[in-house]
């Protein structure tokens, strides 16, 4: 086998010393633009990759944001840590991911496994934990960000916007069209602790506007899929066929119950409106387009990036960064829509 490149061979191909490439590679200023060009390009022809673990260790940085997300498949959570990463990256920092499945038991375990590699900062999704998951996130001695939510009890550090108060908003959009007999179509509480909030707001916001609020539909475990919407909304037909209007904690959701309407020869939004959460791509594509919300999940992962590179520069502590998500009306509740003939 073949003996690999080390640091010392590139330093003797460049005429330089080993200091010097080490400084090159970690685009130290002392190292003229010429000669950092020179030596990677000998670095380049020799095969030679940096061992950055060696000088972490020596400088005790990994360079790396530990992050979790509840789904792995998820479009807004994806976005959110393409966001986070094209900020941070600009800053020689990459993401460490790990998944949830939205268990807190899991999350605590993630947790515990990410903060034994000794990150620069950590990033949870959601503002609920175990409560082993919050002592080790309060004596983890980095900043903390929770993202996604406004928690009451922040750990430390937020990015994130009320997900109760979307549904207020949704809630009052189709109240103001006349709708009174309105459902919900959400996942099991428990386990999603984003989705208890939308359901809660929705039942906060039905009871505002002096509706009764008997009318929620749990279609399973999270993340719910657009199978489980349109059985969700089989079921909720089978039970309350009166219902004028059903909010759907995510477009997938929405998306499921829109094609259980259009099987059953129910139109859309002229015998059902229905409404979703998240603007992922198929609540604009699909026929009718879903109203739904638009959380900026990008914003969310820039903001919290831009937030962790404060604090590790100048440490601060309990710093709160909402975010403002935005109604987006589609066909799927606009009653009446204007047509414009050719």
């Amino acid at each position: 086998m073949q003996r690999s490149v080390k640091m010392k061979d590139v330093a003797r191909a460049a005429g330089v010393s080993v200091m010097t490439v080490s400084r090159a590679f970690k685009k130290d200023g002392s190292v003229r633009p010429e000669t950092r060009d020179a030596i990677l390009k000998v670095a380049e022809e020799l095969g030679y990759v940096f061992d950055s673990t060696a000088a972490n260790l020596r400088s005790q940085r990994t360079d790396f944001i530990a992050v979790t997300i509840p789904s792995i498949n998820n479009a807004n959570f994806a976005d959110t840590v393409a966001g986070l990463s094209d900020v941070v990256s600009g800053e020689g920092l990459q993401v460490l991911l790990a998944y949830t499945n939205y268990d807190m038991e899991q999350e605590e375990r993630a947790i515990e496994q990410l903060l034994r590699r000794r990150p620069e900062a950590i990033v949870v999704t959601g503002g609920k934990h175990t409560p082993r998951a919050r002592r080790l996130l309060e004596s983890a001695g980095i900043p903390v960000v929770e993202a996604w939510d406004l928690p009451p009890d922040p750990v430390d550090n937020v990015v994130g916007f009320s997900n109760a108060a979307t549904m207020e908003t949704m809630v009052t959009h189709l109240v103001a069209q006349g709708h009174t007999r309105i459902a919900f179509i959400g996942g099991d509480a428990d386990a999603d602790t984003r989705g208890a909030d939308r359901r809660h707001g929705f039942s906060g916001a039905m009871s505002a506007h002096g509706l009764t609020c008997d009318r929620l539909i749990e279609a399973g475990p999270p993340p719910i899929s657009m199978r489980e919407g349109a059985s969700a909304m089989a079921r909720l037909l089978e039970l309350h066929p009166d219902t004028e209007a059903v909010v759907c904690v995510s477009d997938l959701s929405a998306f499921g119950a829109l094609t259980e309407c259009q099987r059953r020869g129910l139109r859309v939004p002229e015998d059902m409106v229905i409404t979703g959460f998240g603007a992922y791509e198929i609540a604009s594509v699909c026929v009718p387009t879903l109203t739904t919300v638009n959380p900026f999940p990008q914003k969310i992962g820039e903001e919290t990036a831009r937030l962790i590179l404060q604090a590790l520069q100048k440490p601060a502590r309990h710093q709160v960064r909402q975010i403002a998500p935005e109604l987006v009306v589609g066909g799927s509740s606009e009653r009446h829509v204007e047509r414009v003939s050719g």
